[in-house]
């Protein structure tokens, strides 16, 4: 599960910078489809998350502020708000990548005290 979030993180942050170049290109499709791929993906991390930790509730309040920016920007066709909504998608992607790393180090054992 730690690697397919770490895809859907790189997803997200793939179809934010789609639209962002489709909306450059003035391809409105293209941007409303990219930006629908965005918000499934925040969907989805919404639908995962464990409520029964502290830290869901505050990341499923971030979520839902992401999914309300990239409504937003897809009526608005509008990049500034695009590029806030990533700028949070990077940090949770390196935030995670981080916690990948910490979990795969081999547990310290804690030291005895010397009598």
């Amino acid at each position: 599960p730690e690697e397919l979030t770490l895809m859907l993180y790189n997803g997200l942050i793939k179809f934010i910078m789609l639209a962002q170049k489709a909306i450059d290109d003035k391809d409105v499709s293209k941007a409303n489809d990219s930006i629908i791929r965005a918000q499934d993906i925040v969907l989805e991390f919404q639908s995962s998350l464990d409520m029964k930790y502290e830290l869901s509730a505050n990341l499923m309040l971030l979520y839902d502020y992401m999914y309300r920016r990239l409504l937003d920007a897809n009526i608005k066709k509008n990049k500034e708000i695009l590029e806030e909504v990533l700028g949070f998608a990077r940090e949770l992607r390196d935030t995670w990548t981080q916690a990948i790393k910490l979990a795969k180090q081999p547990q310290r054992q804690p030291q005895q005290a010397v009598k």
